[in-house]
């Protein structure tokens, strides 16, 4: 089984490979998205002041923030990462499939790039599978 390294060690669960899993989901997404912003830059795609906000709040620290906090209570810090990656698949899906935007995959000026297809269907699919596993960690939790 792989563990990852970076996971604090409050956060073990009796041997629980969800805490482990979430954790490398987290920092896979966490790597995914610098790639997708340095490939913003190099394609000078702005996003908003608000976007940026966002992306910002919830994309890049809210993982992190929740993966901290499940140090001190699993629950909790379950409930922030789902809550976080649900909100970025939600913004990522509007963003790059849905609507007319500098960033619509595949109308958008840099659709040519491998690396913007990539990285949009890699952020889609950390972000629901994260997003999930959370949500479920989190009710199991309750229940146990």
């Amino acid at each position: 089984m792989l563990r990852c390294s970076l996971v604090y060690p409050g956060m073990r669960s009796k041997g629980d490979p969800t805490v482990d899993s979430l954790a490398a989901i987290v920092l896979a997404h966490l790597i995914v998205s610098i790639v997708r912003g340095v490939a913003h830059a190099g394609a000078h795609v702005l996003l908003s002041p608000a976007a940026t906000l966002y992306v910002l709040v919830v994309i890049l620290a809210g993982p992190l923030i929740g993966l901290a906090l499940m140090a001190s209570g699993q629950r909790l810090g379950s409930w922030v990462i789902a809550a976080a990656l649900v909100g970025s698949l939600v913004f990522g899906l509007v963003n790059h499939f849905v609507s007319a935007s500098p960033d619509q995959w595949p109308t958008s000026t840099h659709t040519g790039d491998l690396c913007s297809a990539t990285t949009a269907a890699l952020l889609a699919v950390t972000e629901a599978l994260g997003g999930g596993m959370a949500i479920r960690f989190a009710r199991e939790k309750k229940s146990s």
